[in-house]
C-alpha cells in the first residue's frame, strides 16, 4: 500500500475532496451509504444530490460497498456527518490496523460524551495507533474545492511525520496544506465555529448589518479561543486556518449552511421546520448543545454559544438573546492578553 486513499462519505465534502485528490494523481475510491446513490455517481460521474455541478474523475472508484472502498487503502477519510463518525467507525474497527493513517474532515463535538472526531475515533477504532489520527480542516467550502478554486487548510497531527505525509499527499496546486501539531486547538476550532456561524446568520436573519456581524466574529473567536485553551490548545492556533480563517468564511458564505440555518431562524423560522426541509446536514445545531455543555463543565464563559443554545433548544426570541448580550457587565477586551499561556 503506498498512499492509496479511502474517501468515507459522499456528501458535498467527500465527493469534492476525493475531486482534488485524484486530480492531484492520487488513487481514491468514495464509499457512499445509499447504494443507488453510488451506481449514479459511478455511472454519470456526478453527484446530483449534494454537489451537481462537479464532475467526479473516471478514475475515482465509487462504491457503495465498505470493504471494496477500503481494500489495499492505507489512509482513511472519514467525511460523515460528526454524529455519525462513531457507527461507521465501529464498522470500520475490524478492518483498522497500527499502520493506517486514519484522517478526520467532520467538524464536531459529539452529543454525550462530548467529544471531538479523533476523540470518537480512538474509542471506536482501538487497533489504531492515536499518533495515526488526524484532521484536514480549514476555509474549505467543497463547492469551491470541487471547481479548483485556491483553497488553503491545514492538516493536524499529535505526529510531525503523520502530519508531514498527509500534507504531501494532499497538496495539490490549488489546495494549499499546512501543518499543525496542536491537534485539539486546530478540532475546537473547527467545531466551534459553527456555532457562531449560527449566530452569524441569525443576526442576519433578524436585520442587523455588517457591524452586528464583525463583532460576533470577533467576539467569537475570543470565545473560542477560551475553550481550546481550558482543553489544553495553543492560543495561535485560533490565529490561523482553523480558527480565523474558517470562522469567517462560515459566517460570511453564501454557501455556509450554518449561516444559513441562523438566517432562517432570525427571520421566524423554527429549528424544526428548517432541518426537515436541508438535504445537508448543518453541523453547528447538534454542535451547540456539545458545546454548551463543555462550557459548563469547563467553567468556561461562553456567551454567544449559550445565547444560540437558548435561541435553538429553549424557545428565546432572538431580538432577546442579542439584547442579552448587548447589556451583559462591562468588560476589558482580553483577546490579546495572556496570548502565550491561554491565561
Amino acid at each position: 500500500m503506498q498512499d492509496r486513499i479511502a474517501v468515507i462519505g459522499a456528501g458535498s465534502w467527500g465527493t469534492a475532496l476525493a475531486i482534488s485528490f485524484s486530480l492531484a494523481g492520487r488513487d481514491v475510491s468514495l464509499w457512499a451509504r445509499r447504494p443507488e446513490a453510488a451506481r449514479v455517481m459511478a455511472e454519470e460521474r456526478h453527484n446530483p444530490t449534494y454537489l451537481p455541478e462537479a464532475v467526479i474523475p473516471d478514475g475515482v472508484l465509487v462504491t457503495s460497498n465498505l470493504g471494496e472502498a477500503i481494500e489495499d487503502r492505507d489512509v482513511w477519510v472519514i467525511a460523515t456527518p460528526s454524529q455519525q463518525v462513531r457507527a461507521i467507525a465501529e464498522r470500520l474497527s475490524a478492518a483498522a490496523s497500527s499502520s493506517h493513517l486514519v484522517v478526520s474532515v467532520a467538524k464536531g463535538i459529539e452529543n454525550g460524551t462530548l467529544l471531538t472526531t479523533t476523540g470518537v475515533l480512538a474509542e471506536a477504532m482501538p487497533s489504531v495507533d492515536p499518533t495515526l489520527l488526524a484532521v484536514l480542516y480549514g476555509p474549505s467550502h467543497a463547492e469551491e474545492v470541487a471547481s479548483g478554486h485556491p483553497t488553503a487548510v491545514v492538516v493536524a497531527s499529535r505526529s510531525t511525520d503523520v502530519s508531514g505525509r498527509l500534507q504531501r499527499l494532499f497538496m495539490s496546486p490549488r489546495l494549499r496544506v499546512y501543518e499543525n501539531d496542536d491537534l485539539v486547538g486546530v478540532e475546537v476550532a473547527g467545531s466551534v465555529k459553527n456555532v457562531m456561524a449560527i449566530a452569524a446568520g441569525i443576526s442576519e436573519g433578524v436585520g442587523y448589518g455588517d457591524n452586528a456581524k464583525a463583532a460576533l466574529i470577533t467576539r467569537g473567536i475570543s470565545e473560542i479561543r477560551r475553550l481550546g485553551c481550558a482543553m489544553g490548545a495553543r492560543p495561535t492556533t485560533f490565529s490561523g486556518l482553523a480558527g480565523i480563517g474558517d470562522l469567517v468564511v462560515t459566517c460570511t458564505s453564501r454557501h455556509s449552511r450554518n449561516r444559513s440555518v441562523g438566517v432562517e431562524i432570525g427571520k421566524g423560522r423554527s429549528l424544526e421546520e428548517i432541518v426537515s426541509r436541508m438535504s445537508m446536514v448543518a453541523e453547528g445545531v447538534r454542535t451547540t448543545e456539545s458545546v454548551y455543555q463543555l462550557a459548563g463543565r469547563t467553567g468556561v464563559e461562553m456567551p454567544i454559544t449559550e445565547a444560540v443554545y437558548s435561541i435553538l433548544f429553549e424557545g428565546k426570541a432572538p431580538r432577546s438573546a442579542v439584547h442579552d448580550l448587548m447589556t451583559r457587565a462591562a468588560k476589558h477586551e482580553d483577546w490579546l492578553y495572556g496570548s502565550e499561556d491561554c491565561s
